[in-house]
């Protein structure tokens, strides 16, 4: 059994990878059997997040920023008491994030970083219009003040919400007089909105900016007395959200539809701990409701004995 206290690290690097397999190879080697969580390899870069002890951890961060292009991986840690992932997954995807255009280069024509202390005066500057490219469940958990939420189900969706409202956005902001917008993006941790520039700019948008490290390295970089932030950061794993300090969060998820779950929504009558929430209460037939019950007992008797069950919850993303 992996012991605690446990290191997490959610990375991700676009860089050139001419053989994205013997890379997964390479980390698959490098994780062992003491490391778990879930990479993606592509030929823009790689992706993910992996828990394990320090040591282990380390190991492979070392074995992968010694690699051509890879010395700069972003990488934000945080702790856990326990181990937020179930098995090791290490893929070879088309993308490491999927916008459904591959043939973008974002680790060469991505906007510009901002760090997270200059964030709040580039959003708060009311010549930028500040997009946050997480989907529509993110966005409920937390999000900047003053942000667009597009609202959409998946990142695959962004493209065409830009190209119809998005795009109408800048333009009545030129139409009225006030020049091109700055552009500042945002996401959970930095690789979606870094992807969403290059997208942009592939689309004519020039001044476009994007959060280093996303929301999790500004929780953890910026005081909470100085914070744009609202609310918690939807996170895809055990923790489910966090907050400032990236101290664990209030939401908890919905064993039905996987979806997070607020306080409040925890005190809905359609709310059944381990089955169904107020989202999708009404699309479960009694007999899964019933298995849903016995799965969700016998997941909390194996938490109790220390053991993972083999239905307990996967890593989301």
């Amino acid at each position: 059994m992996i012991q605690s206290p446990l290191r997490l690290a959610a990375l991700y690097r676009f860089a050139t990878i001419a053989d994205p397999a013997a890379l997964r190879d390479l980390l698959e080697q490098l994780c062992g059997h003491d490391v778990r969580g879930t990479l993606l390899v592509a030929h823009e870069g790689v992706n993910g997040t992996i828990a394990g002890p320090a040591d282990a951890v380390a190991r492979v961060i070392d074995g992968l920023t010694a690699l051509p292009g890879f010395a700069e991986t972003d990488v934000k840690y945080s702790s856990a008491g326990r181990m937020p992932f179930h098995r090791l997954k290490v893929r070879v995807k088309p993308e490491i994030v999927t916008l459904g255009l591959p043939d973008l280069e974002p680790a060469t024509n991505a906007g510009t970083y901002v760090a997270p202390e200059d964030w709040n005066a580039l959003i708060s500057d009311p010549d930028t219009i500040v997009i946050d490219t997480r989907n529509d469940y993110e966005g409920d958990v937390g999000a900047f003040a003053g942000a667009v939420q597009p609202n959409t189900r998946s990142f695959r969706d962004f493209p065409e919400w830009f190209r119809t409202e998005g795009r109408a956005l800048l333009d009545r902001r030129i139409e009225d007089g006030r020049g091109p917008p700055k552009v500042a993006m945002y996401c959970t941790g930095g690789i979606r909105c870094e992807k969403s520039t290059a997208f942009l700019k592939a689309e004519g948008v020039t001044d476009v900016f994007h959060l280093q490290g996303g929301i999790l390295r500004y929780l953890e970089t910026v005081p909470e007395a100085e914070s744009l932030w609202q609310g918690e950061c939807f996170v895809f794993d055990e923790r489910v959200a966090v907050g400032h300090g990236l101290a664990d969060g209030t939401h908890s998820l919905c064993r039905g539809c996987r979806m997070p779950v607020s306080p409040e929504g925890r005190t809905s009558p359609h709310y059944v701990d381990g089955v169904c929430c107020e989202r999708c209460h009404d699309a479960r037939t009694e007999d899964q409701r019933q298995a849903a019950l016995e799965r969700d007992r016998q997941v909390r008797i194996a938490e109790r004995l220390g053991i993972a069950h083999i239905g307990a919850k996967q890593d989301r993303g």
